[in-house]
């Protein structure tokens, strides 16, 4: 079935301002679910509170909370994270996921462990008037973003941020909301670092780290192909002092032109972010600037001409990612482009927020756990996971 034992390392969250569904045994019918608490001698009715689980990366979400909003109540919009269906049995928890990845490299043990301050204080000294460095150090204190961590950690896939800028709107942006909307759940980067301070974190990362990735692209900036001539001047930088690790950049792929500034200089993989392979669905939730689905087909084309790995960071949601025309769609592209790697990520929003913004579907859902199964027939040739692959995963240099 849907359900798994909740893995370790899950969050289990209140969802205020909706009323927890349940369905009643033997009929299948939805019921709004009450708690019963006797006050003076009396039986009081109370509003089940809605729950939700936020699993740990490495599980893919298979369907959402079944909720009701509070009559007469506006709710208060989610934070953006992905909320999980969950519930007990025989007290013990359980939530509607699959696991896709080894989460063993991003298990919560490994990070915010008691050295981390001295390691922060320690890499800082080395490189005291780095504001990049410095930006990092914010996010892996007051964020516990892994990937910043992970740089002071001198290990696995560094993150390395460099716009503040980004060429899409996405309803789910978790570094820049407007304020009528869900709040971020982290601050964005508000200056564009220099070629000397990217080479400056990004070199010693990919000679001293194990399983070495650097990583353009992350959850505090826009699209890196913002400041494609700074990234591309960089990644020349870098790769003329080492050749170790895998560079990677995490982006819309909207801006062609800037794509292949980078690709040039020595990019050795891109995940590209993707709600969908329908163009409809596609501008309705990233609302793309400057740029539109087209480009994003012609800069993975460029990618694969210069054979560099190609990752798709498909933000997966029950109800739509399995809608049958999204699926059809989506394995068109991975076909007709030569995809070498999809990655399950939940989309991590209000469902009542994205479920107003997108077109309304045609079709039934086919279910996750059949999207998932579907894809390993059809594309056994593509790595389907969570996480972007080291140079010593994929074959290629240390």
């Amino acid at each position: 079935g849907d359900m798994i034992p909740m893995p370790e390392g899950s969050t289990i969250v209140v969802l205020p301002g909706r009323r927890s569904l349940g369905l009643e045994y033997g009929r299948g019918e939805a019921l709004s679910i009450s708690t019963y608490e006797e006050v003076s001698g009396k039986e009081i009715e109370r509003p089940g509170l809605a729950v939700a689980a936020l699993l740990p990366i490495g599980f893919t979400r298979t369907l959402v909370p079944a909720y009701v909003l509070e009559e007469g109540e506006r709710p208060v919009a989610l934070p953006l994270y992905g909320y999980t269906a969950m519930a007990v049995r025989c007290g013990r928890p359980y939530v509607a996921a699959r696991q896709t990845d080894d989460p063993s490299r991003w298990d919560p043990k490994a990070y915010n462990t008691p050295d981390l301050p001295g390691l922060i204080k320690e890499r800082l000294g080395e490189s005291p008037n780095n504001r990049l460095l410095q930006h990092l150090a914010t996010c892996s204190s007051t964020y516990s973003c892994p990937t910043a961590q992970n740089v002071f950690y001198r290990r696995w896939e560094g993150g390395v941020p460099v716009s503040p800028s980004c060429s899409a709107n996405c309803i789910g942006c978790i570094s820049l909301q407007p304020s009528e909307c869900c709040p971020s759940p982290q601050a964005r980067i508000d200056f564009v670092p220099s070629v000397e301070e990217i080479v400056e974190i990004a070199v010693p990362h990919l000679e001293e780290a194990s399983n070495a990735i650097i990583s353009f692209g992350q959850g505090c900036e826009g699209d890196p192909l913002q400041q494609g001539e700074t990234l591309s001047q960089a990644i020349a930088c870098i790769r003329a002092e080492t050749r170790r690790g895998i560079l990677n950049m995490n982006t819309n792929a909207g801006l062609t032109t800037e794509m292949c500034k980078v690709l040039k200089a020595g990019l050795d993989s891109i995940r590209v972010s993707l709600i969908s392979a329908r163009e409809e669905t596609y501008n309705a939730y990233h609302r793309p600037r400057g740029y539109s689905f087209s480009n994003v087909r012609a800069s993975i084309r460029h990618a694969k001409d210069l054979g560099v790995y190609v990752s798709l960071n498909l933000l997966s949601f029950p109800g739509l990612t399995d809608r049958k025309e999204e699926f059809e769609a989506l394995s068109d592209f991975v076909e007709e482009l030569g995809i070498d790697m999809i990655q399950l990520r939940n989309l991590n929003i209000d469902p009542d927020i994205l479920v107003q913004a997108l077109p309304a579907p045609s079709e039934e859902t086919m279910g996750i756990d059949k999207v998932i199964d579907e894809l390993r027939v059809r594309f056994p040739y593509v790595r389907l996971g969570s996480f972007s692959p080291s140079g010593e995963e994929l074959g290629l240099r240390p």
